[in-house]
């Protein structure tokens, strides 16, 4: 959105409300202008009000109104995904879309509330209020997990059913608003969307229409949350760790995000847009033109070739991750493909899943992670135990053979999709030789299910280890003797190595993927991993940052798999190093032993080579508030 697009009105309506910048963590480059709408915004509870016979059955007749309307616009965003040909993706959504519809009509939450307003006589408001609490609780006690999860779903058609209670503009199912634009009367603005919460969780974002979307914000969250994964497969602007968010910005209310500095302004000014405008043009034409050479290999000055793949998370973002130059996936995500759904999916399901981007990719390599859930993603129908620390329990690895029904389908559909195309299998989190073993003999067993039955399968797929913990790294040289590859899992790495929670961003600060315990253990693994003749990729954030690439790209590293945003970037910068002059460099970084002598040295080098660019990247970020 231009600033010769926001009109007077909005301008006066900017001015009208207080100006206020806040500081965040910014995750996704990119500006984005746009109108603020909350997912799952805190309030205070509804106010119980009192009201005659007659204002009862207009209590009653608003409620029903409310639930009506939402439950239109779920039904209209499920019409509009079975417009198109559903991948499993989509279906999920859709089945999500059919479980809201029979929220909104459920006589269990309508009669529990209608009681209250017939017979005390009370608003709507604080009726729906209780009803929700009383509906939510119930299943919050439940001793299946399963069901206990859907307490969310209840709470989240909830807060929508209560906004249209409040006459507030609605957000929707999917943020499709059906025409209801702001004051200007523009049909246009849905192009300027931007989402505040007080944190995404993945299931989140899978019932927004995301490209209605522009841009991100939230007050959780740190540099490789979940949410600035997401923002960044999508190229979105995005800024987490936003204190004060939801008191400042009022729903609809204009506002700029600033992901390359790291702002969020509301209710900015006329200077404030057009400035903005100004610098997202630059910062797109700067894209445009590394794009154009995204395509080129990534191969050194002095002749070494590195392999740039991307992490995916859905089966359709294919076509944008070749478009960007991507020679791969070198991280399917696959736990995303279960997140949204109220039931597990079939093994077929999976399979139509895995094969729709093998056949995509075809003939470029796809490695697919067995699940990683548990911690910070739960999984229906699984049983996980109530854990005091979730990042240190019953997750990834652990929790498939834990599971092993679960598990056994999964690495069944993986095998099956492995006919389609290029594809590799890895396990996450493994801790040592037992669990790889452990994992490759269920392994054997669905294949021996699946010759048993006659089924096509890849009878050679690779079979790879993610490295994530200090155990893997001091185990490196006996896991590499029985793994086809290593794939080194940044974010993780840095999270147990460090002992911090990568999604906390109150020790963000503490997340220093340049601290030499975190060097050596990549040089460890790297080394084992060679040694024994196997390739080693790096994937997690630190393998899109740009200042920690020249270090990275001089371990010797084989493959870098990053966010799809990044790989234009990556590539060039790739291009322009020597890998000779890198190892020198290398060889200062392994003397050093602060983190703030090895930034200075890389920063330095990185200047050197790319001072236009650097230069060009701090005006945009050189804004004066």
């Amino acid at each position: 959105m231009s600033s010769d697009e926001l009109s007077s009105p909005l301008l006066a309506e900017s001015a009208a409300a207080r100006r206020a910048v806040l500081s965040g963590i910014a995750v996704s480059s990119g500006i984005a202008v746009g109108r603020a709408h909350f997912l799952n915004r805190r309030r205070n509870l509804a106010e119980a009000k009192r009201v005659s016979p007659r204002q009862a059955r207009r209590e009653l007749e608003r409620l029903e109104q409310a639930c009506l309307s939402l439950a239109l616009e779920f039904e209209e965003a499920k019409g509009l995904l079975a417009g198109n040909a559903l991948s499993p993706a989509g279906q999920e959504q859709a089945d999500l879309l059919d479980a809201y519809v029979m929220l909104c009509r459920d006589p269990k939450l309508l009669n529990t509330a209608g009681d209250m307003i017939r017979r005390e006589r009370l608003n709507a408001e604080w009726a729906w209020e209780q009803a929700v609490l009383s509906v939510a609780g119930a299943f919050d006690k439940l001793a299946d997990p399963y069901l206990r999860e859907r307490a969310e779903d209840v709470r989240s058609v909830g807060s929508r059913v209560m906004e249209r209670l409040r006459g507030e503009r609605p957000r929707g199912p999917g943020n499709s608003s059906r025409g209801e634009g702001g004051e200007d009367g523009e049909g246009g603005e849905e192009e300027g969307r931007i989402i505040f919460a007080h944190d995404l969780t993945p299931a989140d974002t899978l019932t927004l229409a995301l490209k209605s979307v522009s841009g991100l914000g939230t007050e959780m969250g740190g540099h490789t949350s979940h949410t600035g994964i997401l923002a960044r497969g999508l190229g979105m602007p995005c800024v987490v760790g936003v204190s004060g968010l939801e008191e400042a910005a009022c729903e609809g209310g204009l506002v700029i995000v600033d992901g390359i500095q790291g702002f969020v302004i509301v209710n900015p000014d006329e200077r404030d847009l057009q400035e903005y405008a100004e610098r997202q043009e630059q910062f797109l034409r700067y894209e445009r033109r590394i794009r154009q050479e995204a395509k080129l290999p990534a191969e050194t000055g002095d002749g070494e070739r590195v392999a740039v793949y991307g992490n995916l998370e859905m089966p359709d973002e294919t076509s944008r991750l070749l478009s960007l130059g991507g020679e791969g996936v070198g991280l399917y995500r696959t736990e995303y493909g279960y997140l949204s759904r109220l039931d597990l999916p079939t093994e077929d399901e999976l399979y139509e899943d895995y094969a729709a981007v093998l056949r995509a990719m075809r003939p470029r390599p796809v490695v697919l992670r067995t699940l990683d859930v548990g911690a910070d993603k739960s999984l229906g129908g699984s049983q996980p135990l109530e854990e005091a620390n979730p990042a240190l329990g019953l997750r990834a690895i652990r929790y498939s053979l834990r599971r092993q029904d679960i598990f056994r389908r999964q690495l069944r559909a993986i095998l099956r999709a492995g006919a389609q195309g290029n594809a590799a299998l890895m396990f996450p989190l493994i801790s040592g030789l037992r669990e790889l073993r452990q994992a490759k003999s269920i392994l054997g067993e669905a294949r021996q299910e699946l010759d048993n039955q006659g089924l096509a399968y890849d009878r050679n797929m690779p079979v790879g280890v993610m490295v994530e913990l200090p155990s893997a790294v001091f185990q490196a040289q006996d896991l590499a003797a029985e793994a086809d590859f290593f794939s080194i899992g940044a974010n993780d790495l840095i999270q147990y190595t460090l002992a911090i929670d990568r999604g906390n961003k109150y020790v963000s600060h503490l997340y220093q993927p340049l601290h030499p315990a975190v060097l050596q253990a990549i040089r460890l693994v790297v080394d084992a991993g060679h040694a024994a003749g196997i390739s080693v990729c790096i994937c997690g954030e630190m393998a899109s940052d740009p200042y920690c690439l020249p270090v990275l790209l001089a371990m010797g590293l084989d493959e870098f798999s990053v966010t799809p945003q990044a790989i234009p970037v990556i590539k060039h910068m790739i291009r322009n190093f020597d890998a000779e002059e890198l190892r020198e460099l290398l060889r200062r970084v392994y003397n050093s032993s602060s983190v703030r002598i090895t930034t200075r040295l890389i920063r330095q080098h990185i200047y050197g080579r790319f001072r236009a660019e650097l230069d060009f990247i701090s005006q945009l970020s050189d804004a004066e508030h």
